[in-house]
């Protein structure tokens, strides 16, 4: 059973053909301007009693309006491929969207790197009609590969234009002689030839960074629902790879001291950061954003309201990643730690004929300290503190050893979120609170006091 329908001109604009019970409705639509294919919308209707006279009308009836419905959404995909791309409506809700300089920064790569190039040219109504299966294989490609290579071997070029490909393997630094002749190693000592091409190794992206991409395309399309540009929005329908849940691993109290006392025989500058990351919590940016105007040492409290972080043009300043300022109180011996800190400082300046004010930097890698130090500096030089001592951990995991050693303490969930720059207690206890032996052995010794004793008898 067939229905074609065709235009003035003779051309075939659809067709009903009977498949089993039911009756298929197919129109094309052209091409997939991302991928080439051609599209065809496919419905169905399913006949009540097939072989039935009446049944058999009141199908071909139903299967005919929505042949011509199909028509129509064909013609607006078509118009769509040159007026309203997701290019298109990502330019235009970057371009107003509020966002900070390092989100911005880092939505821009997202864009231009993995969503742009395939999804660029796709029709916003195409994108809405079938957004669950694209952006699920989309997404299954980046857990595969960033690269979203097709899993074959190539050789992974790091140079644009015509060169010769140099594939030239490291040797061992001078004066360390090899065992067995020379091999590939990890080095970075002048005289070892940097390999520049070599064969590509797929690195898939993780969870959080899929649904980092997957919130930038819902966010555009929900503004494209708020200016009439498409009906709903796709986005909440997609399934997203599960995300990982936190596994925080931060250094015990006893490594905690031997990584202080390492840090402040190095310098005293350099414990004293360590020390007042772990006692605060805060974050790197925060730390090295700190002046002297924000810590006031006769109250006993240090003021938190910006980070020096990375921008597109360098290091900058803005507010905390939270855009709330917050104020932490210091226990004694961090107070006596900062005034010796400050002592250091001034007399530093001091030989330079300079003096310590409230705009001077706490942490600063310059004779007059006159510039922040570089955060990613101070995570490599933890790096290697801990490597020495032989503690698998990182800097940013002293956020995580101050909230979990708080709440072992017995400190409220609200007052150590507070000090961490938390709106609520569920980041807290999500990312930060870690799985700690000693207070779980004192709860199993809790709850087996209030359980009944049972008889040692048979």
């Amino acid at each position: 059973m067939g229905s074609p329908n065709s235009t003035s001109g003779g051309r075939k604009r659809g067709s009903i053909r009977r498949l089993g019970g039911a009756l298929q409705i197919r129109v094309s639509a052209g091409k997939d301007p991302a991928t080439g294919e051609r599209l065809v919308l496919v419905e169905s209707v399913r006949i009540e009693k097939p072989g039935n006279e009446r049944s058999e009308r009141a199908a071909q009836k139903e299967a005919e309006k929505i042949l011509t419905r199909l028509q129509g959404e064909a013609d607006s995909l078509k118009v769509a491929r040159t007026k309203s791309t997701f290019g298109a409506l990502l330019d235009r809700w970057l371009g107003q969207h509020e966002l900070d300089v390092t989100t911005r920064m880092n939505y821009e790569w997202i864009i231009r790197d993995h969503i742009r190039p395939v999804l660029g040219d796709v029709p916003l109504l195409l994108l809405t009609r079938d957004a669950s299966e694209r952006l699920e294989r989309f997404y299954a490609d980046l857990r595969r590969c960033r690269l979203r290579c097709n899993g074959k071997p190539f050789i992974e070029h790091r140079v644009d234009g015509p060169h010769e490909c140099r594939v030239v393997k490291h040797r061992y630094p001078p004066g360390r002689p090899p065992a067995g002749g020379y091999r590939d190693h990890d080095c970075t000592t002048a005289g070892c030839t940097v390999i520049e091409c070599g064969r590509h190794q797929c690195q898939p992206y993780s969870a959080s960074t899929v649904r980092q991409v997957h919130a930038i395309i819902s966010g555009a399309l929900s503004a494209a629902v708020r200016w009439g540009w498409i009906a709903y929005n796709p986005a909440p329908a997609v399934r997203l790879p599960a995300k990982r849940r936190p596994q925080p691993k931060p250094p015990t109290a006893e490594e905690m001291a031997r990584i202080v006392e390492a840090a402040n025989e190095a310098s005293s500058e350099w414990g004293t950061y360590v020390w007042l990351s772990a006692v605060t919590g805060a974050r790197r940016g925060e730390v090295v954003a700190l002046q002297w105007e924000d810590v006031d040492l006769d109250a006993d409290v240090l003021v938190l309201d910006e980070n020096y972080v990375r921008g597109p043009d360098g290091m900058i300043l803005k507010d905390t990643k939270t855009h709330q300022g917050r104020r932490v109180s210091l226990d004694p011996e961090t107070v006596t730690l900062l005034r010796q800190h400050k002592e250091t400082a001034a007399r530093r300046l001091q030989l330079l004929g300079l003096e310590l004010t409230g705009k001077t930097w706490l942490f600063s890698a310059q004779p007059d300290l006159s510039k922040p130090r570089d955060p990613s500096s101070l995570t490599r030089r933890y790096g290697r503190l801990v490597t020495k001592l032989g503690i698998q951990t990182q800097l940013k995991e002293l956020r995580h050893y101050s909230a979990t050693e708080l709440l072992t303490a017995g400190v409220d969930l609200r007052t150590v979120a507070g000090r961490l720059g938390h709106g609520d207690g569920t980041t807290t206890l999500r990312h930060y609170a870690a799985w700690v032996g000693a207070a779980d052995k004192a709860a199993a010794a809790t709850i087996a006091s209030r359980m009944p004793k049972l008889g040692t008898g048979n």
